[in-house]
């Protein structure tokens, strides 16, 4: 997919556009908005100077403001690469959907490749492999799997916990950068570019299906997972993780622009589709913001 574009076009716009970032970055919220929407004046086609005059404009508190801007960035960019339909839900402004744009996800996970592995286990101390990889060795002591499916499998992290543990090894992700850092590390098989809300899978065929911190950019998991039920062989398990949510709604939309899921729907869903759950726990998958995030760590069959 194509880069979202940094650069109006217009050299006067982008320099007032720079200003504006300094501005808000010191906390200047409401000139930062000031200044981005005269950048807009001459420069009005650029969907990201919308979205960012959106986000200036909600740091504010003017959220009308902050709204219409975003509706003029999905109106310039339809198909949502920057996520304005996720900050309209996150303010109100439009009912919660049961899944992000895919161009957004995409776009964002092309946008990290280069850097995602050291952000992530670094600096936000990113556990999700090194719990599901636990969690499938404790449901399966000395099992080896004949095929695995890795679902969201990004960079290759949760490759690498799964390859002494299986034949084949196979990887999905919806972003072409994310699967170039992958197939460098030499872990799988055969990688292929695959959107969760659209997958298929052959039936009864993988031993063992894996997602490590891929629903929260999911959101409804009743497809997804009747997707992997039948694309599981008759002995075969299924691991994940989600941010675990503990309100009463099924799953939510947080700030973050991811998705939680409550336990209840979780385990709901998964029983609808004749999935059996061998284990279920609750760890922090990682950090963010300083702030542990708690997720559920399941394995089921």
């Amino acid at each position: 997919m194509q880069p979202l574009p940094a650069s109006s076009g217009d050299l006067i716009a982008d320099r007032r556009a720079d200003y504006a970032e300094m501005l808000f970055a010191n906390g200047e919220h409401a000139a930062a908005a000031e200044l981005m929407l005269g950048a807009l004046e001459l420069a009005p086609g650029w969907a990201m100077g919308w979205f960012r005059l959106g986000e200036f404009q909600e740091a504010a508190g003017a959220l009308s403001e902050a709204e219409r801007a975003w509706r003029m960035a999905l109106q310039l960019e339809p198909d949502d690469r920057p996520g304005a339909a996720l900050k309209l839900q996150l303010i109100g402004a439009a009912p919660v959907a049961a899944a992000p744009p895919s161009a957004f996800v995409e776009t964002l996970f092309d946008q990290y490749a280069d850097s995602f592995d050291e952000a992530l286990v670094k600096s936000l101390g990113y556990r999700a492999p090194h719990l599901l990889e636990a969690a499938i060795r404790a449901a399966a002591p000395d099992r080896r799997f004949r095929r695995a499916i890795d679902l969201g499998c990004g960079t290759g992290l949760m490759g690498e916990r799964l390859r002494p543990l299986v034949d084949r090894l196979e990887g999905h992700d919806i972003s072409a950068a994310m699967l170039a850092r992958a197939r460098a590390r030499n872990l799988y098989d055969r990688v292929e570019k695959s959107d969760l809300q659209t997958l298929a899978l052959e039936p009864s065929a993988a031993d063992l299906v894996t997602a490590a911190d891929v629903f929260m950019y999911v959101g409804a998991l009743e497809r997804v997972f009747a997707t992997v039920a039948k694309g599981l062989a008759k002995d075969g398990l299924f691991a994940f993780t989600v941010e675990r949510h503990d309100g009463p709604e099924d799953f939510v939309l947080r700030e973050t622009r991811r998705y939680a899921h409550s336990e209840n729907y979780v385990r709901r869903v998964l029983g609808a589709d004749g999935l059996e759950i061998v284990s279920l726990s609750t760890d922090t998958i990682r950090m963010d913001r300083a702030e542990p995030v708690t997720g559920l760590i399941v394995v089921c069959m």
